[in-house]
């Protein structure tokens, strides 16, 4: 269990000031100048040794990743670009941030973007994000005036802008190619790679790309230093980590938990356990509606990190955890989902621009009956054409929901397919 002097985000549920005065009495923006006059490799080193790994969903580590900027310039500037395009289904905990603790966010721009050799940040809101994005800019006018960021950003000799850019509402510009390309005001649309944004990102520049949490929590990793951060969680899952809880709990939450803690004290502490009793726990998706689900008895136990939820075929994604009990029509959930996937598709690769529609409809049949046992496994074989045959992850966020359903829940599907089959022969004597 995480001890409340562990936390880094300490007004999460916005009981006190989120504004600089707030801030600073929580601890922020305190010292900032001294870690970055420890320079770049110092800073860079300190993230790879906290064991950070990406807060964005695919968990890559962020020291690892901020390590790819080039150290010397070639005359392009660099830049830094920070993902809150918050669109994964059932994922609220960037928002949180953006609404509540701002400033974690503004000041980890000006140590990662200084790490990086970056003068410029853009922080990209999703387009639904309109109070979200209000505070966020209100936090940066603050930071401005406090002499914060701009010239001489916190006394420091390095000169930081910070620029909020507001999106117009599309899923697939969460992927980091797709969110460039509509920051230069193109069609948000992945781009393939190599080459990577390290090397050829932003304006054709030097760009790292980062999720809001992985850059608001790196100015408290580097205040208390790595070895406080990487005791917390287990070995390559360490730290801490905002999960958010919705469905069929008693109390949907955001909260603030140690990698690695066991989903059932997870869901008893923080979310009055399941509704109904755990007796009537079906199903868990446990990163965001785009990993697969889980049954009930492998996921009662589990603990809530990247490697355990792999190993049990699924992952932990943005730890966006949506409960479902046994009220929940799994198939029709999923179904639901496949919509969601046609309508967001961008239509650029032929496997998703095509597999996606053709799965939806697929599903919407199956989800009352009007299929065949044999179509199951031609649905099956779909998704893994549809899935690492694209650009980007879209067509495998599509696919993988599909194959947690036939995986898991395939007798459910069989039954449905049989009852329907019955109720029409009795229809027609």
């Amino acid at each position: 269990m995480l001890a409340d002097k562990d936390r880094i985000f300490t007004n999460i549920y916005g009981r006190h000031d989120w504004g600089l005065q707030g801030a600073l009495k929580r601890g922020q923006w305190d010292g900032t100048k001294d870690i970055l006059l420890k320079g770049r490799d110092w800073i860079v080193n300190e993230m790879k040794a906290s064991g950070l790994r990406g807060r964005g969903g695919a968990g890559f580590p962020t020291g690892l990743k901020w390590s790819f900027m080039p150290k010397q310039s070639d005359g392009r500037p660099h830049y830094l670009v920070v993902n809150a395009d918050e669109s994964e289904p059932g994922t609220c905990k960037d928002r949180e941030i953006l609404r509540h603790d701002p400033h974690h966010l503004v000041e980890g721009c000006l140590i990662a973007g200084f790490a990086m050799g970056a003068h410029a940040a853009y922080i990209y809101v999703r387009g639904e994000f309109i109070r979200e994005r209000e505070r966020l800019q209100a936090a940066i006018d603050q930071a401005y005036d406090a002499g914060y960021l701009g010239k001489n950003a916190c006394g420091s000799g390095w000169d930081m802008d910070v620029y909020v850019h507001h999106g117009a509402g599309a899923y697939i510009c969460g992927e980091e190619t797709a969110l460039l390309e509509s920051l230069e005001g193109k069609k948000g649309q992945p781009r393939l790679k190599p080459p990577f944004p390290a090397n050829v990102g932003l304006y054709g520049c030097p760009t790292t790309v980062n999720n809001v949490e992985s850059i608001a929590v790196a100015p408290t990793i580097l205040r208390r230093g790595a070895a406080w951060f990487s005791a917390l969680g287990r070995p390559n899952n360490v730290g801490t980590k905002l999960f958010c809880v919705s469905g069929h709990v008693n109390k949907p939450a955001t909260f603030e938990e140690e990698l690695g803690i066991p989903f059932r004290e997870m869901i008893d502490r923080y979310c009055g356990g399941i509704r109904g009793g755990w007796d009537n726990l079906l199903a868990v998706i446990p990163g965001g509606s785009s990993v697969p689900c889980v049954t009930a008895e492998n996921i009662v136990d589990a603990p809530m990190d990247f490697d355990s939820l792999r190993n049990l075929g699924s992952g932990l994604g943005t730890a966006a955890v949506i409960v479902m009990d046994k009220s929940t029509d799994i198939v029709k959930a999923i179904a639901r989902l496949s919509h969601f996937y046609k309508h967001e598709s961008c239509g650029q690769c032929t496997p998703c621009r095509e597999g996606t529609g053709w799965m939806w409809r697929v599903m919407e049949r199956m989800a009352v009956g009007n299929a065949t046992k044999r179509e199951i496994d031609m649905l099956f074989q779909v998704t893994k054409q549809v899935e690492g045959h694209t650009i980007c992850a879209l067509g495998d966020a599509a696919a993988w929901p599909i194959q947690g359903l036939i995986k898991n829940f395939r007798p459910v599907m069989e039954a449905r397919i049989d009852a329907y089959a019955k109720a029409h022969a009795v229809a027609a004597e």
